[in-house]
């Protein structure tokens, strides 16, 4: 969608619907004004004038209900995007990860002072490379270290100092929003309380960091509209201390994280049975949020949604932008918060309200993870590079680069996305607030039946604020999405009763 329409102007119309065996259906959708006391107005049936446009008819198939709109398609990356995808090398991703290995161990309790030795080593030579990718930027990038001393706590018997290291590549026209990618930079064996045994983190999660590290290398030349923050996080393994600090500093400054992805156990494509699937890869999103209030809770179970919460939209617009077509991976997304009973940086997010969604392998082999390193009846275990699938992970990389890329040049999530219950009808009023973005073009609303597990069908808007679909909202899902000029859209809003 190009055009770009005052909010004042009604919607284009769509194409006439088709008939059906029982008839034409009889299904538009109006479009209202930019207020949304607009839509209240008009409901109420106040005079504010309403522009009619027949819609299409719902797509293929014998789905019911019938509706308004067209089959929802996946969009296809940009010549930026496109090039950005053939920079990312699986010789410096294996390069990387070696380097990580080669601190003996990156235990969170280790040593911080041995230049050779011990997560202070990590640290020092991660944000060494993030300066030096920070050098193309023209000024853009900057990293730093954001650390704080963590008090005796489970897993943490001292007081310890928790560093991240974090590259922030300012967004050139909406920096204010802002997308993460992380990795945890420390490692384990066995016990976790061990902090001089050898510790390679090979997989976990050296892998994650060095999928970091290669998407801020690519980008840092480039200019995002929004703001992209590339981060190596500390204290996974001793309790997600390290991210945790991190979500809760981005919350205090009341920043607009609108997603956050982990990259987490994404070094190899082959399962303990020995099994391989290096074309396909993980996505961990919550349906329930974390931070749900009680309130939210109660309107959730009025109105339904547990399958729409912010980190599934999320996980929806990642297979959106980075599937096979793109990156040569299938996304396969998982209805779970993170693997079961076990967790990851993301959720530090999540408790502050914010969308975040973990990356994971397809298998993994525990032998290789969380393992003192040693053989047992000819059987190596230890999390070892030689276990590692370095074009696997590059992919992996790929995937990330898609979603992050996508997100920071479409417009921003729709915000106080509503369904207006001020009338009781069979069709359905939407309202919500217009995005600031410069070179926004307009809305979508999208639609599914309730027992989807994505969106289905699509019915452009145009540059407005409020929209009426002949189509009750009791009987589907609706959301809301944002389009630029050049046709990349936001992931999407799911509307609460106003």
């Amino acid at each position: 969608m190009t055009s770009n329409t005052s909010p004042a102007e009604p919607a284009e119309p769509a194409e006439p619907a088709e008939p059906t065996a029982a008839g034409a259906s009889r299904r538009s959708f109006l479009s209202l004004s930019a207020a949304a006391t607009a839509v209240t107005a008009a409901a109420a049936g106040t005079g504010v004038a309403l522009t009619a446009a027949p819609a299409s008819a719902a797509g293929p198939g014998p789905g019911w209900p019938k509706g308004p709109g067209k089959p929802v398609e996946d969009q296809p990356p940009d010549a930026e995007l496109r090039a950005l995808l053939r920079e990312i090398d699986p010789d410096r991703v294996e390069a990387n990860i070696r380097k990580l290995v080669g601190f003996g161990t990156r235990h969170t309790l280790s040593v911080q002072d041995d230049p050779e030795r011990g997560i202070g080593a990590a640290r020092d030579w991660i944000l060494a490379e993030m300066n030096r990718y920070a050098e193309a930027s023209g000024g853009r990038m900057k990293a730093e270290l954001q650390s704080y001393v963590q008090e005796p706590a489970t897993r943490i018997p001292v007081p310890t100092r928790i560093t991240n290291v974090v590259a922030t590549l300012r967004g050139s026209a909406s920096p204010d929003r802002i997308y993460v990618v992380s990795g945890h930079y420390d490692s384990r064996v066995t016990d976790v309380m061990d902090a001089t045994s050898f510790a390679p983190g090979a997989n976990d999660d050296a892998s994650g960091v060095a999928v970091v590290m290669e998407l801020a290398r690519v980008m840092a030349k480039r200019r995002p509209e929004a703001t992209l923050v590339f981060t190596a996080v500390a204290g996974e393994e001793q309790g997600l201390y390290g991210s945790r600090h991190q979500a809760k500093l981005y919350r205090e400054a009341k920043a607009d994280v609108q997603a956050m992805f982990t990259n987490d156990i994404v070094g190899s494509s082959t399962a303990d049975d020995g099994a391989r699937d290096p074309r396909s890869l993980r996505l961990f999103a919550e349906g329930v949020p974390t931070a749900e209030t009680p309130q939210q809770g109660e309107t959730r179970r009025s109105v339904g949604g547990e399958n729409d919460s912010p980190a599934r939209q999320l996980a929806r617009f990642v297979a959106s932008v980075a599937g096979p077509r793109v990156t040569a991976m299938n996304v396969r997304t998982i209805y779970r918060r993170d693997r079961y009973l076990r967790g990851g940086d993301h959720i530090g997010y999540l408790e502050q309200n914010y969308p975040a969604a973990r990356f994971t392998e397809p298998n993994e082999n525990f032998d290789h993870q969380h393992q003192d390193v040693r053989v047992e009846n000819g059987k190596q275990y230890g999390d070892l590079p030689e276990f590692c699938d370095f074009d696997f992970v590059a992919r992996v990389a790929k995937v990330n680069a898609a979603a992050l890329w996508s997100l920071a040049q479409a417009p921003g999530t729709p915000k106080n996305v509503r369904v207006l219950t001020a009338r009781l009808t069979n069709d359905t009023d939407l309202a919500w607030e217009r995005g600031p973005e410069p070179d926004l073009a307009g809305y979508e609303v999208v639609w599914r039946e309730t027992t989807s597990p994505d969106w289905t069908h699509v019915i452009p808007v145009g540059d407005v604020t409020g929209v009426t679909i002949d189509l009750s909202k009791d009987n589907v899902f609706f959301g809301v999405r944002a389009v630029d000029r050049d046709g990349h859209r936001s992931p999407v809003a799911f509307p609460v009763p106003g």
